[in-house]
């Protein structure tokens, strides 16, 4: 299933045996039974009808310089769960168009049942492997999650690889059998299953399928990975196979080869694989950091969990008998091997403080994250709405003591310090921008040359990650942590860039204004 979008048409296609079906850019979102592990349970899906929407959603594709209209339609009817929804388009800058940006109460009130909202945002200088997924609660928990890739007909590393479509996408995703408000009530969240584009087994459950991702023998394949996690983080490997690195959250980077991606929450990789390999089956594995419920942390791959498979053409349709390679053979990726292939150098003067500084400390209290002592709790008016309504101070802005004022054009470093905590590492995202980590939290060692530059990292208890970018993108920008239970408990701030040009950068569609006063109306078992 694909959603490919141009700047000429949009156009939604669900591929089903030979049938090809087009709409204008309707992204319907629906609540449907799915037993994508063997296990069926209740689920909030995307698709472009009831009837093929589906787990994770549709591919949305398009090209550099590109618009994108998305009309997300509210079709939600189970009161178990949020009926509501709001979508964010991870690692899109939104520049210009901070009122589509998604996330609920930040940019946005909800977006209401059987109403909905047009997504309208050009992409004019991006490329690279994003995604998109509610930002309501922990509603993207329940199954609302898709990628989205942004081409490149110019791509400096075309050279590098023979294929790059939709075949070529690998989502990893944890599962789970409660909904999600029930894993956030239980206090620590434990998955049932990995799913690998959508297909995955439990412990102790049935041979259900597994994804199969088919090459053929000499071909170079540029594989686009999107972890769409709620929670774990994954150590990614394919049997037999080194996988050379070429970009990081949609930022091409210098080639770097490994045999093994550790990949947090949010995070998406580029990576060129040759099927140099003798014709057969081989293993994919995907990790979680906390084993599954059920099973054994010696064996995290016993029966197919957290598996799927890579068929060369011609090879029997068998499960591989593959073995991993031993740790001592294991080459990581880490925040020091990736570098941008274009523009390195982070903003700034070259040393620690030659920037404008904030310090912010994670912790935790009575069940409740904080950063800086405060937890954010949703304001009752968006952020945005509160800016373009007159307040023109940050500290004026609610939620009181998490929302941060930035001037803008000017170069921020943002002190990310693990303090107390628990259950990280703790994979920050920054909205509207990507950052140099000019600090990664598992080295000492700062980088000014040529640093990584995405928009997730990690954060861990008892270190310090730092990161730097400019303000050049005026709105309010959500930074948070990207387990999306941790988020819900208050690990997050709002950075509220250049509040005095919102106004002129962000002028808002009626529909947009509509938003609210809809929502407001709703009956609890609507909402």
């Amino acid at each position: 299933m694909r959603l490919f979008l141009s700047s000429l048409a949009i156009h939604l296609i669900y591929v089903q045996a030979l049938d090809i079906i087009r709409n204008n850019g309707v992204l319907q979102i629906v609540n449907k039974d799915l037993s994508p592990d063997g296990f069926s349970r209740p689920t909030v899906l995307a698709g472009i009808n009831a009837d093929s929407a589906t787990f994770p959603g549709p591919l949305i594709q398009g090209n550099k310089g590109d618009r994108f209209d998305i009309n997300v339609v509210d079709s939600l009817t189970d009161p178990s769960m949020n009926r509501t929804t709001s979508i964010h388009w991870h690692g899109l800058f939104q520049e210009h168009t901070n009122w589509a940006d998604g996330p609920s109460f930040v940019t946005q009130c909800p977006i209401a049942p059987d109403h909905s909202f047009l997504y309208s945002f050009s992409v004019p200088d991006q490329a690279g492997t994003y995604w998109y997924h509610s930002h309501l609660g922990v509603q993207y928990c329940d199954g609302l999650r898709g990628p989205f890739v942004v081409y490149d007909p110019n791509d400096p590393q075309a050279h590098m690889y023979d294929v790059d479509d939709e075949s070529t996408v690998i989502t990893l995703a944890d599962w789970y059998h409660p909904k999600g408000f029930q894993v956030l009530a239980h206090g620590a969240a434990v998955s049932n299953a990995t799913l690998i584009n959508g297909q995955g087994r439990y412990p102790g459950g049935p041979d259900a399928s597994l994804a199969v991702i088919n090459v053929q023998a000499g071909k170079r394949y540029r594989f686009r990975l999107v972890s769409m996690s709620c929670d774990p983080n994954y150590l990614f490997s394919i049997d037999g196979h080194n996988l050379t690195v070429i970009e990081a959250d949609g930022v091409s980077t210098t080639p770097v080869t490994v045999n093994q991606i550790q990949i947090y929450a949010a995070q998406r990789y580029s990576f060129v694989l040759t099927a140099d390999q003798p014709v057969g089956n081989y293993w994919i594995r995907a990790n979680p950091n906390t084993p599954l419920f059920g099973s054994q942390a010696s064996a995290p791959f016993a029966n197919g969990t957290n598996s799927a498979i890579l068929r060369y053409n011609g090879a029997p349709n068998t499960d591989p008998v593959t073995a991993a390679p031993p740790a001592s053979g294991v080459v990581g990726i880490n925040e020091h091997l990736i570098h941008p292939l274009q523009n390195p150098g982070a903003p700034g003067k070259p040393y620690p403080g030659g920037a404008t500084v904030i310090n912010m400390t994670l912790g935790f209290n009575a069940g409740a994250f904080t950063i800086n002592n405060y937890s954010f709790v949703s304001p009752s008016v968006p952020v945005l709405l509160q800016i373009l309504s007159g307040t023109q101070k940050a500290q004026n802005l609610l939620p009181k003591g998490s929302v941060y004022g930035l001037q803008r054009d000017q170069v921020y470093e943002i002190n990310l310090i693990g303090g107390t905590a628990p259950g990280g590492p703790h994979p920050f995202h920054l909205h509207g921008h990507n950052f140099d980590v000019i600090k990664s939290f598992d080295s000492p060692e700062y980088n000014f040359q040529n640093p990584a530059r995405r928009d997730t990292t990690p954060v861990a208890a008892g270190q310090m990650t730092t990161i730097r970018f400019v303000t050049d993108n005026p709105g309010p920008w959500f930074l948070h942590c990207h387990i999306d239970f941790h988020l819900a408990a208050g690990l997050a701030v709002v950075m509220a860039e250049d509040i005095s040009d919102v106004k002129l950068n962000d002028p808002v569609p009626p529909e947009w204004d509509a938003l609210c006063p809809i929502y407001n109306n709703l009956q609890p078992d609507q909402l």
